[in-house]
């Protein structure tokens, strides 16, 4: 028998719609935040799409090994503090990686990113495989470092994180800013390149419409590294052609983020607009194109909908906006999140929806393109709506990721301010058309 960590979570699988199948998933016996299983991040190993893995806040880790019908779970632990905003990875050799924000109890809280890692766990040994202690780019004295992303370069294995660095979190002082930064890895996280600051116009330090935030990297064909945020000049595009050691002299300005990016969405807490970043790596016909996916409400404060955009050119030029969600009902959209399999070049895109209520009932929906970005298909694939809590955080993001044709959208729900952790099983065989 595998080696199991911590406690065995049994996949309760309940039908959803047509051949739309989840599971619910049981938190770590160690989990005692109010909001744990919100901001979750999933990912699947490249070389074996059976094998999944996914974080929640504050500290949860769950993994997979027979595509998402079973989990183990834990709770990560660091001498550095394991504190939220988790990021899932797999690099190319199937190596896994868990960032997450630090409270270390030496220093400042928040004052660095940390990356912990582990080997794959065999299913032939009966060997735990535990995550390291962690590794992080160099902090920067008091200076709060949050909100990372993070891609592999499938040609090199090297490892791209950007974020967002305060000088003083929630200050309102006029002194204070905040920048978007890049750290990389070539040595699989062992060690962390000096922090670059890479937005030429800062934010302020409120952590509202006018912080630069959502700092998401991809990387292109040829090893280029293209990042896009949001802030006070709204929706903003940046790159390097040299594996990050020079960018270009200032961002571009792509799109206004109508309502900002903190939206407000009744019932929930707060609903961020963020923006996410993929490039097609396929041997498709749109293999190298970006795709640009955020929410905004340019329909009206009672219409959040997601949107994307498309660049061909590496990002000199860029299509209008594209609307993801196919309803006509002027009802929110929110919580959007984008992957691409690579594999077709496909794109599937998840969020919560309230396209068939008046109130604030939410299902999640999963919308795919098949023709990069010219049509799409929405599918329902909750099985009921959930009610959320305005006064409970709910977290920031849905995630999901696409290998081989297996999708797995992963989102959190809510009932009488409980919160459930779901991951769908879908098949691209199985969906809409």
């Amino acid at each position: 028998m595998r080696y199991t960590v911590g406690l065995i979570v049994f996949a309760f699988i309940i039908g959803a719609c047509s051949s739309v199948k989840f599971v619910v998933l049981e938190k770590p016996e160690g989990s005692i935040y109010i909001a744990a299983q919100t901001e979750p991040s999933i990912a699947i190993d490249p070389n074996n799409n059976q094998h999944i893995i996914a974080g929640a806040i504050l500290d949860e880790f769950y993994e997979s090994f027979d595509g998402g019908k079973s989990w183990d779970a834990q709770n990560v632990k660091s001498t550095y503090g394991v504190y939220g905003d988790p990021v899932m990875m797999f690099d190319t050799k199937s190596k896994i990686y868990y960032f997450h924000l630090a409270s270390y109890i030496e220093t400042t809280h928040l004052d660095r990113i940390v990356c912990q890692t582990k080997e794959p766990a065999s299913l032939d040994l009966n060997t735990p495989s535990s995550f390291n202690n962690g590794t992080f780019p160099t902090p920067n004295g008091t200076k709060v470092q949050d909100k990372q992303w993070t891609v592999v370069n499938q040609e090199t294995n090297e490892i791209y994180m950007t974020w967002t660095q305060f000088d003083a979190y929630n200050s309102k002082s006029k002194e204070d800013s905040s920048f978007i930064m890049f750290s990389k890895s070539n040595d699989q996280s062992l060690t962390w390149s000096e922090p670059l600051r890479i937005s030429k116009h800062g934010g302020d330090c409120i952590d509202d419409d006018n912080t630069v935030e959502g700092a998401v990297p991809a990387v292109g064909p040829n090893g280029e590294i293209y990042v896009t945020w949001t802030g006070p000049m709204g929706l903003v595009f940046q790159k390097s052609l040299d594996g990050g050691s020079t960018w270009m002299e200032s961002e571009i300005v792509l799109q206004e983020q109508f309502g900002g990016w903190t939206l407000e969405v009744p019932g929930i807490y707060r609903a961020n607009g963020l923006p996410i970043l993929k490039c097609d790596l396929s041997n498709g016909p749109n293999q190298g194109d970006l795709y640009l996916n955020w929410c905004d409400q340019m329909g009206g404060e009672d219409n959040t909908d997601s949107w994307i955009m498309k660049s061909t050119d590496g990002g000199v030029t860029w299509s209008d906006r594209i609307r993801v969600n196919q309803d006509d009902s002027n009802k929110h959209q929110f919580f959007t999140w984008m992957t691409i399999d690579q594999s077709s070049g496909y794109l599937y895109f998840v969020y919560y929806d309230r396209r068939n209520y008046d109130d604030t009932q939410t299902d999640v929906y999963l919308s795919a393109s098949r023709d990069g970005g010219k049509t799409f298909v929405d599918t329902k694939i909750s099985e009921k709506p959930f009610i959320p809590s305005a006064e409970m955080f709910f977290g920031d993001y849905l995630n999901i990721d696409a290998v081989d044709g297996q999708i797995r959208p992963i989102w959190p729900s809510m009932k009488d301010k409980k919160i459930k952790l779901h991951v769908a099983l879908i098949s691209e065989k199985g969906l809409k058309k």
